[in-house]
Protein backbone atom coordinates (compact mmCIF):
# COMPACT_ATOMS: atom_id res chain seq x y z
CA UNK A 1 0.00 0.00 0.00
CA UNK A 2 1.51 3.32 -1.12
CA UNK A 3 1.62 6.12 1.46
CA UNK A 4 -0.84 8.90 0.75
CA UNK A 5 1.84 11.60 0.60
CA UNK A 6 3.76 9.79 -2.13
CA UNK A 7 0.91 8.75 -4.46
CA UNK A 8 1.13 11.83 -6.66
CA UNK A 9 4.94 11.79 -6.79
CA UNK A 10 5.31 8.05 -7.36
CA UNK A 11 2.53 7.79 -9.96
CA UNK A 12 3.99 10.73 -11.91
CA UNK A 13 7.36 9.01 -12.00
CA UNK A 14 5.90 5.67 -13.10
CA UNK A 15 3.45 6.51 -15.92
CA UNK A 16 3.37 8.40 -19.20
CA UNK A 17 0.09 10.21 -18.47
CA UNK A 18 0.21 13.66 -16.89
CA UNK A 19 -0.34 13.53 -13.13
CA UNK A 20 -1.30 16.66 -11.20
CA UNK A 21 -2.35 17.66 -7.71
CA UNK A 22 -6.11 17.51 -7.09
CA UNK A 23 -8.11 20.70 -7.52
CA UNK A 24 -11.69 21.42 -6.53
CA UNK A 25 -12.88 20.84 -10.12
CA UNK A 26 -12.14 17.11 -9.78
CA UNK A 27 -13.64 16.58 -6.33
CA UNK A 28 -17.33 17.36 -6.85
CA UNK A 29 -20.29 16.89 -9.15
CA UNK A 30 -23.85 18.27 -9.09
CA UNK A 31 -24.25 17.04 -5.50
CA UNK A 32 -21.87 19.72 -4.22
CA UNK A 33 -24.87 21.89 -3.30
CA UNK A 34 -25.90 19.28 -0.75
CA UNK A 35 -22.45 19.24 0.82
CA UNK A 36 -20.80 16.26 -0.90
CA UNK A 37 -17.14 17.01 -1.62
CA UNK A 38 -14.45 14.39 -2.05
CA UNK A 39 -10.74 14.02 -1.44
CA UNK A 40 -8.09 12.65 -3.80
CA UNK A 41 -4.34 12.09 -3.70
CA UNK A 42 -3.73 12.79 -7.39
CA UNK A 43 -5.41 13.37 -10.74
CA UNK A 44 -4.25 11.42 -13.79
CA UNK A 45 -4.88 12.89 -17.26
CA UNK A 46 -4.18 10.16 -19.83
CA UNK A 47 -4.18 10.96 -23.55
CA UNK A 48 -5.08 7.49 -24.84
CA UNK A 49 -6.34 4.08 -23.76
CA UNK A 50 -2.83 2.72 -23.28
CA UNK A 51 -2.09 5.43 -20.75
CA UNK A 52 -5.35 4.61 -18.95
CA UNK A 53 -4.19 0.98 -18.70
CA UNK A 54 -0.80 2.11 -17.41
CA UNK A 55 -2.37 4.20 -14.64
CA UNK A 56 -4.71 1.38 -13.61
CA UNK A 57 -1.87 -1.15 -13.55
CA UNK A 58 0.17 1.05 -11.22
CA UNK A 59 -2.81 1.71 -8.93
CA UNK A 60 -3.75 -1.96 -8.79
CA UNK A 61 -0.17 -2.96 -7.99
CA UNK A 62 0.00 -0.41 -5.16
CA UNK A 63 -3.49 -0.79 -3.68
CA UNK A 64 -4.61 2.71 -4.68
CA UNK A 65 -8.26 3.45 -5.47
CA UNK A 66 -9.17 4.65 -8.99
CA UNK A 67 -12.14 6.97 -9.56
CA UNK A 68 -12.98 7.35 -13.28
CA UNK A 69 -14.34 10.77 -14.20
CA UNK A 70 -16.11 12.23 -17.21
CA UNK A 71 -17.69 15.68 -17.30
CA UNK A 72 -18.62 15.75 -13.60
CA UNK A 73 -22.32 16.41 -14.31
CA UNK A 74 -23.70 13.50 -12.28
CA UNK A 75 -26.38 13.77 -9.59
CA UNK A 76 -25.42 10.75 -7.46
CA UNK A 77 -21.79 11.58 -6.53
CA UNK A 78 -20.71 8.70 -8.76
CA UNK A 79 -17.51 10.44 -9.87
CA UNK A 80 -16.64 11.97 -6.49
CA UNK A 81 -13.53 10.43 -4.84
CA UNK A 82 -14.73 9.56 -1.36
CA UNK A 83 -11.54 8.76 0.50
CA UNK A 84 -8.44 9.52 -1.51
CA UNK A 85 -6.97 7.64 -4.43
CA UNK A 86 -6.45 8.71 -8.03
CA UNK A 87 -9.07 10.52 -10.07
CA UNK A 88 -8.67 9.19 -13.61
CA UNK A 89 -10.07 11.89 -15.89
CA UNK A 90 -10.99 10.91 -19.45
CA UNK A 91 -11.28 14.49 -20.71
CA UNK A 92 -8.30 14.24 -23.11
CA UNK A 93 -9.63 11.10 -24.83
CA UNK A 94 -11.86 13.12 -27.13
CA UNK A 95 -11.11 11.89 -30.65
CA UNK A 96 -13.50 10.53 -33.26
CA UNK A 97 -11.70 7.35 -34.27
CA UNK A 98 -13.89 6.55 -37.26
CA UNK A 99 -17.14 7.73 -38.78
CA UNK A 100 -19.12 5.86 -41.42
CA UNK A 101 -22.20 7.97 -42.18
CA UNK A 102 -23.43 5.62 -44.92
CA UNK A 103 -23.36 2.74 -42.41
CA UNK A 104 -24.87 4.87 -39.61
CA UNK A 105 -22.05 4.23 -37.16
CA UNK A 106 -19.28 6.07 -35.36
CA UNK A 107 -16.44 5.13 -33.00
CA UNK A 108 -15.54 7.80 -30.44
CA UNK A 109 -13.37 8.08 -27.38
CA UNK A 110 -14.89 8.40 -23.94
CA UNK A 111 -14.07 12.07 -23.41
CA UNK A 112 -15.96 13.36 -26.46
CA UNK A 113 -18.68 15.72 -25.28
CA UNK A 114 -22.27 14.70 -25.91
CA UNK A 115 -23.19 17.89 -27.77
CA UNK A 116 -20.19 17.54 -30.07
CA UNK A 117 -21.14 13.96 -30.93
CA UNK A 118 -24.68 15.07 -31.74
CA UNK A 119 -23.35 17.93 -33.90
CA UNK A 120 -21.09 15.60 -35.88
CA UNK A 121 -24.00 13.24 -36.56
CA UNK A 122 -26.37 16.08 -37.47
CA UNK A 123 -23.96 17.53 -40.04
CA UNK A 124 -24.30 14.25 -41.97
CA UNK A 125 -28.09 14.12 -41.66
CA UNK A 126 -27.92 11.61 -38.82
CA UNK A 127 -29.04 11.53 -35.20
CA UNK A 128 -27.41 10.27 -32.03
CA UNK A 129 -30.69 10.05 -30.19
CA UNK A 130 -29.82 10.03 -26.44
CA UNK A 131 -30.09 13.58 -25.09
CA UNK A 132 -29.21 13.69 -21.38
CA UNK A 133 -28.88 17.09 -19.74
CA UNK A 134 -25.70 19.19 -19.63
CA UNK A 135 -24.81 18.05 -23.16
CA UNK A 136 -22.10 20.69 -23.53
CA UNK A 137 -20.30 19.37 -20.42
CA UNK A 138 -21.18 15.67 -20.19
CA UNK A 139 -18.99 13.13 -21.96
CA UNK A 140 -20.07 10.03 -23.83
CA UNK A 141 -18.07 7.73 -21.53
CA UNK A 142 -19.90 9.06 -18.49
CA UNK A 143 -23.24 8.77 -20.27
CA UNK A 144 -22.50 5.11 -21.01
CA UNK A 145 -21.22 4.49 -17.48
CA UNK A 146 -24.53 5.74 -16.05
CA UNK A 147 -26.69 4.60 -19.00
CA UNK A 148 -28.03 8.14 -19.14
CA UNK A 149 -31.49 8.95 -20.44
CA UNK A 150 -33.23 12.21 -21.33
CA UNK A 151 -36.50 13.54 -22.75
CA UNK A 152 -36.28 11.56 -26.00
CA UNK A 153 -35.57 8.23 -24.32
CA UNK A 154 -39.31 7.57 -24.51
CA UNK A 155 -39.08 6.81 -28.23
CA UNK A 156 -35.38 6.26 -28.78
CA UNK A 157 -34.18 4.56 -25.60
CA UNK A 158 -31.38 5.35 -23.16
CA UNK A 159 -27.70 5.63 -24.09
CA UNK A 160 -27.00 1.90 -23.78
CA UNK A 161 -29.47 1.11 -26.56
CA UNK A 162 -27.13 2.88 -29.01
CA UNK A 163 -23.87 1.18 -27.98
CA UNK A 164 -22.71 -1.74 -30.13
CA UNK A 165 -19.20 -2.07 -28.74
CA UNK A 166 -16.90 -0.87 -25.98
CA UNK A 167 -13.19 -0.58 -25.42
CA UNK A 168 -12.58 -0.93 -21.68
CA UNK A 169 -9.62 -1.09 -19.32
CA UNK A 170 -10.28 -3.70 -16.64
CA UNK A 171 -8.22 -4.69 -13.58
CA UNK A 172 -5.37 -5.18 -13.16
CA UNK A 173 -4.80 -2.92 -16.19
CA UNK A 174 -5.74 -4.75 -19.37
CA UNK A 175 -7.39 -3.32 -22.47
CA UNK A 176 -10.31 -5.41 -23.80
CA UNK A 177 -12.93 -4.97 -26.51
CA UNK A 178 -16.54 -6.00 -26.02
CA UNK A 179 -18.63 -6.02 -29.17
CA UNK A 180 -17.71 -3.63 -31.97
CA UNK A 181 -19.21 -2.24 -35.19
CA UNK A 182 -21.81 -5.00 -35.12
CA UNK A 183 -25.56 -5.01 -35.53
CA UNK A 184 -25.85 -8.39 -33.81
CA UNK A 185 -23.69 -10.29 -31.34
CA UNK A 186 -24.99 -12.97 -28.98
CA UNK A 187 -21.74 -14.83 -28.37
CA UNK A 188 -20.98 -15.35 -24.68
CA UNK A 189 -22.41 -13.49 -21.73
CA UNK A 190 -23.44 -9.90 -22.39
CA UNK A 191 -20.38 -8.31 -20.79
CA UNK A 192 -20.88 -5.13 -22.80
CA UNK A 193 -24.15 -4.42 -21.03
CA UNK A 194 -22.60 -5.23 -17.65
CA UNK A 195 -20.20 -2.34 -18.27
CA UNK A 196 -23.01 -0.06 -19.49
CA UNK A 197 -24.44 1.53 -16.35
CA UNK A 198 -21.66 0.15 -14.11
CA UNK A 199 -20.62 3.67 -13.00
CA UNK A 200 -16.90 2.97 -13.22
CA UNK A 201 -17.01 0.13 -10.69
CA UNK A 202 -16.11 -2.69 -13.12
CA UNK A 203 -13.82 -1.03 -15.66
CA UNK A 204 -12.89 2.26 -17.32
CA UNK A 205 -14.59 2.87 -20.66
CA UNK A 206 -12.10 4.42 -23.09
CA UNK A 207 -14.02 4.26 -26.39
CA UNK A 208 -17.34 3.14 -27.82
CA UNK A 209 -18.89 2.05 -31.09
CA UNK A 210 -22.24 3.79 -31.45
CA UNK A 211 -25.06 3.36 -33.90
CA UNK A 212 -26.78 6.35 -35.44
CA UNK A 213 -30.10 6.81 -37.25
CA UNK A 214 -31.31 9.20 -39.95
CA UNK A 215 -32.41 12.49 -38.41
CA UNK A 216 -36.16 13.11 -38.59
CA UNK A 217 -37.31 15.56 -41.25
CA UNK A 218 -39.58 17.31 -38.80
CA UNK A 219 -40.00 17.54 -35.02
CA UNK A 220 -42.98 19.50 -33.69
CA UNK A 221 -43.81 19.82 -29.98
CA UNK A 222 -47.32 20.05 -28.58
CA UNK A 223 -47.89 21.26 -25.01
CA UNK A 224 -51.14 20.85 -23.15
CA UNK A 225 -51.97 22.52 -19.83
CA UNK A 226 -54.30 20.72 -17.44
CA UNK A 227 -56.16 21.36 -14.20
CA UNK A 228 -53.97 19.36 -11.84
CA UNK A 229 -52.01 16.13 -11.64
CA UNK A 230 -54.85 13.71 -12.29
CA UNK A 231 -56.06 15.49 -15.42
CA UNK A 232 -52.51 15.78 -16.72
CA UNK A 233 -51.69 12.13 -16.06
CA UNK A 234 -54.99 11.16 -17.67
CA UNK A 235 -53.88 12.95 -20.83
CA UNK A 236 -50.52 11.16 -20.71
CA UNK A 237 -52.32 7.83 -20.45
CA UNK A 238 -54.48 8.70 -23.48
CA UNK A 239 -51.38 9.39 -25.57
CA UNK A 240 -49.75 6.13 -24.50
CA UNK A 241 -52.95 4.12 -24.86
CA UNK A 242 -53.49 5.43 -28.39
CA UNK A 243 -50.12 4.02 -29.38
CA UNK A 244 -48.83 7.33 -30.71
CA UNK A 245 -45.07 7.02 -31.44
CA UNK A 246 -44.22 10.39 -29.90
CA UNK A 247 -40.53 11.20 -29.50
CA UNK A 248 -40.87 12.77 -26.05
CA UNK A 249 -43.57 12.72 -23.38
CA UNK A 250 -42.83 14.97 -20.40
CA UNK A 251 -44.73 16.46 -17.47
CA UNK A 252 -44.11 19.67 -15.52
CA UNK A 253 -46.35 20.21 -12.52
CA UNK A 254 -48.15 23.46 -11.73
CA UNK A 255 -45.70 24.49 -9.00
CA UNK A 256 -42.70 24.14 -11.33
CA UNK A 257 -44.67 26.10 -13.94
CA UNK A 258 -45.28 28.80 -11.34
CA UNK A 259 -41.53 29.23 -10.95
CA UNK A 260 -40.61 28.92 -14.62
CA UNK A 261 -43.75 30.11 -16.39
CA UNK A 262 -42.53 33.68 -16.80
CA UNK A 263 -39.85 32.51 -19.24
CA UNK A 264 -42.08 30.02 -21.09
CA UNK A 265 -42.25 31.08 -24.76
CA UNK A 266 -46.08 30.99 -24.84
CA UNK A 267 -49.10 31.72 -22.65
CA UNK A 268 -49.43 29.69 -19.43
CA UNK A 269 -52.86 29.35 -17.81
CA UNK A 270 -53.07 29.87 -14.06
CA UNK A 271 -52.25 26.65 -12.18
CA UNK A 272 -51.64 24.64 -15.33
CA UNK A 273 -49.99 21.20 -15.15
CA UNK A 274 -48.01 20.90 -18.41
CA UNK A 275 -47.71 17.83 -20.64
CA UNK A 276 -45.00 18.24 -23.27
CA UNK A 277 -45.05 15.86 -26.24
CA UNK A 278 -43.15 15.89 -29.52
CA UNK A 279 -44.13 14.51 -32.92
CA UNK A 280 -41.24 13.63 -35.21
CA UNK A 281 -40.47 11.65 -38.36
CA UNK A 282 -41.01 12.43 -42.02
CA UNK A 283 -43.00 15.60 -42.62
CA UNK A 284 -46.15 13.61 -43.32
CA UNK A 285 -45.68 11.31 -40.30
CA UNK A 286 -44.88 14.16 -37.92
CA UNK A 287 -47.89 16.12 -39.15
CA UNK A 288 -50.20 13.15 -38.56
CA UNK A 289 -48.87 12.53 -35.05
CA UNK A 290 -49.07 16.25 -34.26
CA UNK A 291 -52.73 16.34 -35.33
CA UNK A 292 -53.48 13.32 -33.14
CA UNK A 293 -51.71 14.94 -30.20
CA UNK A 294 -53.71 18.14 -30.59
CA UNK A 295 -56.90 16.08 -30.55
CA UNK A 296 -55.97 13.82 -27.60
CA UNK A 297 -54.50 16.55 -25.41
CA UNK A 298 -57.20 18.99 -26.41
CA UNK A 299 -60.01 16.85 -24.96
CA UNK A 300 -59.77 18.56 -21.58
CA UNK A 301 -56.77 20.88 -21.79
CA UNK A 302 -57.00 24.36 -20.31
CA UNK A 303 -54.84 25.54 -23.21
CA UNK A 304 -52.59 24.19 -25.97
CA UNK A 305 -49.32 25.52 -27.32
CA UNK A 306 -48.00 24.03 -30.58
CA UNK A 307 -45.17 26.08 -32.10
CA UNK A 308 -44.18 25.44 -35.72
CA UNK A 309 -41.46 28.00 -36.44
CA UNK A 310 -37.92 26.63 -35.87
CA UNK A 311 -36.96 29.52 -33.60
CA UNK A 312 -40.05 29.01 -31.43
CA UNK A 313 -39.37 25.29 -31.13
CA UNK A 314 -35.72 25.93 -30.24
CA UNK A 315 -36.83 28.45 -27.61
CA UNK A 316 -39.18 25.87 -26.07
CA UNK A 317 -36.45 23.25 -25.69
CA UNK A 318 -34.01 25.84 -24.33
CA UNK A 319 -36.64 26.66 -21.75
CA UNK A 320 -37.08 22.99 -20.87
CA UNK A 321 -33.31 22.46 -20.63
CA UNK A 322 -33.01 25.40 -18.22
CA UNK A 323 -35.91 24.38 -15.99
CA UNK A 324 -33.74 22.90 -13.23
CA UNK A 325 -31.59 26.04 -12.98
CA UNK A 326 -34.63 28.31 -12.76
CA UNK A 327 -36.16 26.21 -9.98
CA UNK A 328 -32.90 25.89 -8.03
CA UNK A 329 -32.44 29.67 -8.13
CA UNK A 330 -35.67 30.19 -6.17
CA UNK A 331 -34.03 29.44 -2.80
CA UNK A 332 -30.40 28.78 -3.67
CA UNK A 333 -30.36 25.02 -3.12
CA UNK A 334 -32.26 21.83 -3.81
CA UNK A 335 -32.50 18.11 -3.23
CA UNK A 336 -33.72 16.01 -6.14
CA UNK A 337 -33.75 12.38 -7.21
CA UNK A 338 -34.68 10.43 -10.33
CA UNK A 339 -36.97 7.67 -9.14
CA UNK A 340 -39.12 5.81 -11.66
CA UNK A 341 -42.38 3.92 -11.17
CA UNK A 342 -44.71 1.79 -13.31
CA UNK A 343 -46.77 4.03 -15.59
CA UNK A 344 -50.03 3.17 -13.85
CA UNK A 345 -48.60 4.58 -10.57
CA UNK A 346 -47.27 7.85 -12.04
CA UNK A 347 -50.02 10.17 -10.76
CA UNK A 348 -49.92 8.59 -7.32
CA UNK A 349 -46.12 8.93 -7.26
CA UNK A 350 -46.17 12.62 -8.21
CA UNK A 351 -48.71 13.50 -5.51
CA UNK A 352 -47.03 11.44 -2.79
CA UNK A 353 -43.55 12.72 -3.70
CA UNK A 354 -44.69 16.28 -3.04
CA UNK A 355 -46.05 15.15 0.33
CA UNK A 356 -42.52 14.10 1.32
CA UNK A 357 -41.56 17.77 1.23
CA UNK A 358 -44.68 18.97 2.98
CA UNK A 359 -44.07 16.61 5.91
CA UNK A 360 -40.69 18.25 6.48
CA UNK A 361 -41.88 21.79 5.77
CA UNK A 362 -39.93 22.13 2.52
CA UNK A 363 -41.50 23.51 -0.70
CA UNK A 364 -41.44 21.07 -3.61
CA UNK A 365 -42.29 20.76 -7.27
CA UNK A 366 -42.02 17.97 -9.80
CA UNK A 367 -41.30 17.29 -13.45
CA UNK A 368 -39.98 14.36 -15.39
CA UNK A 369 -40.06 11.96 -18.29
CA UNK A 370 -43.70 10.93 -18.03
CA UNK A 371 -43.59 8.30 -20.75
CA UNK A 372 -40.88 6.44 -18.83
CA UNK A 373 -42.53 6.87 -15.40
CA UNK A 374 -39.44 8.86 -14.40
CA UNK A 375 -39.95 11.57 -11.74
CA UNK A 376 -37.62 14.43 -10.90
CA UNK A 377 -39.29 15.75 -7.77
CA UNK A 378 -37.33 18.71 -6.44
CA UNK A 379 -37.24 20.02 -2.87
CA UNK A 380 -36.26 23.69 -2.68
CA UNK A 381 -33.76 24.33 0.11
CA UNK A 382 -32.41 27.60 1.43
CA UNK A 383 -28.82 27.62 0.20
CA UNK A 384 -27.58 29.53 3.26
CA UNK A 385 -29.44 27.49 5.90
CA UNK A 386 -27.34 24.56 7.14
CA UNK A 387 -30.23 23.06 9.10
CA UNK A 388 -32.40 23.01 6.01
CA UNK A 389 -29.63 21.65 3.77
CA UNK A 390 -29.16 18.86 6.31
CA UNK A 391 -32.69 17.65 5.43
CA UNK A 392 -31.52 16.57 1.96
CA UNK A 393 -30.77 12.92 2.89
CA UNK A 394 -34.16 12.50 4.59
CA UNK A 395 -35.95 14.01 1.61
CA UNK A 396 -34.12 11.71 -0.79
CA UNK A 397 -34.82 8.67 1.34
CA UNK A 398 -38.50 9.57 1.35
CA UNK A 399 -38.46 9.38 -2.44
CA UNK A 400 -36.56 6.08 -2.49
CA UNK A 401 -39.01 4.54 -0.04
CA UNK A 402 -41.94 5.77 -2.13
CA UNK A 403 -40.46 4.35 -5.34
CA UNK A 404 -39.93 0.89 -3.87
CA UNK A 405 -43.40 0.85 -2.27
CA UNK A 406 -44.95 1.55 -5.67
CA UNK A 407 -42.94 -1.18 -7.39
CA UNK A 408 -40.42 1.22 -8.92
CA UNK A 409 -36.70 1.91 -8.81
CA UNK A 410 -34.40 4.23 -6.88
CA UNK A 411 -32.83 5.41 -10.14
CA UNK A 412 -34.33 5.82 -13.59
CA UNK A 413 -31.31 7.47 -15.20
CA UNK A 414 -28.80 9.15 -12.85
CA UNK A 415 -27.35 5.97 -11.35
CA UNK A 416 -26.77 4.82 -7.78
CA UNK A 417 -23.38 6.38 -7.05
CA UNK A 418 -22.70 7.26 -3.43
CA UNK A 419 -26.05 8.87 -2.66
CA UNK A 420 -28.20 5.74 -3.13
CA UNK A 421 -25.75 2.91 -2.42
CA UNK A 422 -27.45 1.88 0.82
CA UNK A 423 -30.78 1.41 -0.97
CA UNK A 424 -29.70 -0.94 -3.73
CA UNK A 425 -29.89 -4.08 -1.59
CA UNK A 426 -33.45 -3.17 -0.58
CA UNK A 427 -34.47 -2.85 -4.21
CA UNK A 428 -32.76 -6.00 -5.47
CA UNK A 429 -33.42 -8.34 -2.56
CA UNK A 430 -30.87 -10.64 -0.85
CA UNK A 431 -30.08 -13.15 -3.59
CA UNK A 432 -30.02 -10.66 -6.46
CA UNK A 433 -27.81 -8.32 -4.45
CA UNK A 434 -25.48 -11.22 -3.68
CA UNK A 435 -25.16 -11.91 -7.42
CA UNK A 436 -24.63 -8.19 -8.05
CA UNK A 437 -21.78 -8.17 -5.52
CA UNK A 438 -20.27 -11.32 -7.06
CA UNK A 439 -20.05 -9.56 -10.44
CA UNK A 440 -18.15 -6.72 -8.77
CA UNK A 441 -15.69 -9.13 -7.16
CA UNK A 442 -15.13 -10.95 -10.45
CA UNK A 443 -14.10 -7.77 -12.24
CA UNK A 444 -12.43 -5.94 -9.35
CA UNK A 445 -11.24 -8.38 -6.67
CA UNK A 446 -9.35 -5.69 -4.74
CA UNK A 447 -12.33 -3.27 -4.75
CA UNK A 448 -10.20 -0.42 -6.05
CA UNK A 449 -12.47 0.73 -8.89
CA UNK A 450 -14.68 3.56 -7.65
CA UNK A 451 -15.05 1.98 -4.18
CA UNK A 452 -18.12 2.89 -2.15
CA UNK A 453 -20.29 3.42 -5.22
CA UNK A 454 -23.06 1.39 -6.85
CA UNK A 455 -22.73 -1.69 -4.61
Amino acid sequence: MTAVASVERDLRAAVTADVVAPTAAYLTDMTEARGITGRADAVALPRNAEEVAEVMAWCYAHGVAIVPRGGGTGYAAGAVPLDGGVVLSLERLDRVRSFDPLLWRIEVEAGLRTAELRRIARESGLLFAPDPGAAEQSQIGGNIATNAGGPHAYKYGVTGAWVTGLEVVVPPGELVQLGGPLRKDVAGYDLKHLLIGSEGTLGVITAAWLRLTPAPEAAWPVIGFFAGVRAGVGAIERVIGAGLPVAALEYIDSEAMRYAGASFPGEVPEGGFAVVAEADGSIDEAARIRADLLELLGEDALALYAPEAPQEIAALWRWRDGLALVVEAQRGGKASEDIAVPLDRLGEAIIESLEVGRRLGVPACSWGHAGDGNLHTVFLLAGNDEAELALAPRLSEGLFELALRLGGTISGEHGVGFVKRNWLARQLGPRAFELHSAVKRAFDPQNLLNPGKKA
